[in-house]
């Protein structure tokens, strides 16, 4: 093979892996919010069977609705103060926020959309799972060390989980039916009996230190933990109690969601990136990228149905905003 052909090769290899791989995620839209610029966004939920995106603005004590069929807002609901956990509960057509800066777990009905309730916390409501089979919601009580029960039909507390950790986020596994949660001073996964709402176990989390956010492979029971303290990734799984893998990713690691259609992990990093995790098998995991984003993006939803990504941010090209982007997946 002579020289020029062996460039020629080389030259249109590199130039067709290049067109090949266009990346994990793209924008391909972006709508501003009616809050204050610069203030700090919480949680997204995103409702299956009506097609909209809840948004926690917690800043500006408010929620948004958000059409997802035509990417618009629908509705700004108040009296949400400090709103971080959001929960859609399709059982009596209902979100659950909490709220931390007046303790108390909003019920919004959304045939109304408007606060028909709050129910009492105790210092910092935060994450939340609903638990279908049981109807009951979970909310972590943060900085009070505890998890809430809510019984959903008649939306009062029926029962306090107290825990010698802050906790982190929680949730619901429709695989095992069990509700997870983590104990994110003490570096553990708790498991917990949602029939009884009696604690199963704990179990150490390795290298883990800070697990705050979480995600879920139930299909392949695994979770996935958000390791704020010494950013990484570690995939516990769910019938050996251990972790099986650490992935190392950018600092500042919050909010993370798993796109059961694609097998991909998304973690929303605050130093602006989303890191996206290929799962391969459930043994065996790859980066696909650190997804270049707007400093500041420490949370999202996915959309399981279009694989699209929605993360809010509180600044744009480090200006104040009050904006959502949304990202579409490149799809094998």
């Amino acid at each position: 093979m002579s020289k020029a052909y062996r460039k020629l090769v080389v030259t249109i290899f590199i130039f067709s892996s290049s067109v090949a791989y266009c990346g994990a995620l793209k924008i391909i839209n972006s709508m501003d919010l009616p809050g204050s610029p610069g203030k700090r966004f919480d949680y997204l939920k995103i409702d299956p069977d009506n097609h909209y995106l809840f948004s926690a603005h917690l800043g500006n004590n408010q929620t948004y609705v958000i059409d997802l069929k035509i990417e618009k807002l629908l509705k700004v609901i108040t009296d949400t103060p400090g709103v971080e956990g959001i929960e859609y509960v399709p059982e009596g057509h209902k979100i659950y926020t909490s709220n931390w800066r007046d303790k108390t777990i909003g019920v919004i009905d959304l045939s109304k959309m408007k606060v028909i309730k709050k129910i009492p916390a105790y210092a910092k409501p935060d994450g939340s799972a609903y638990a279908s089979p049981f109807h009951k919601l979970y909310v972590s009580d943060e900085r009070a060390k505890k998890l809430i029960v809510i019984d959903i039909v008649k939306d009062v507390v029926i029962k306090t989980l107290d825990f010698k950790s802050e906790t982190g986020m929680t949730r619901f596994d429709p695989v095992k039916k069990k509700i997870y949660l983590n104990l994110q001073d003490q570096n553990l996964f708790a498991v917990i009996n949602p029939e009884t709402d009696t604690l199963e176990g704990t179990f150490p989390i390795d290298k883990c230190h800070g697990n705050h956010g979480m995600a879920l492979d139930s299909a392949n029971h695994l979770a996935f933990l958000a390791c704020e303290e010494n950013n990484l990734i570690s995939v516990f799984n769910l019938d050996l109690h251990k972790v099986v893998s650490d992935i190392s990713i950018p600092d500042g690691v919050d909010v993370l969601e798993f796109d059961p259609g694609l097998k991909r992990l998304y973690a929303a990093c605050y130093s602006g990136f989303i890191s996206i995790i290929q799962e391969e098998t459930p043994s065996k995991f790859k980066k696909l990228e650190d997804f270049k984003v707007q400093a500041t993006t420490h949370s999202l939803a996915i959309d399981p149905e279009t694989h699209k990504v929605y993360a809010p941010t509180q600044e744009a090209d480090g200006q104040p905003a009050s904006r959502l982007y949304i990202y579409a997946a490149s799809v094998p």
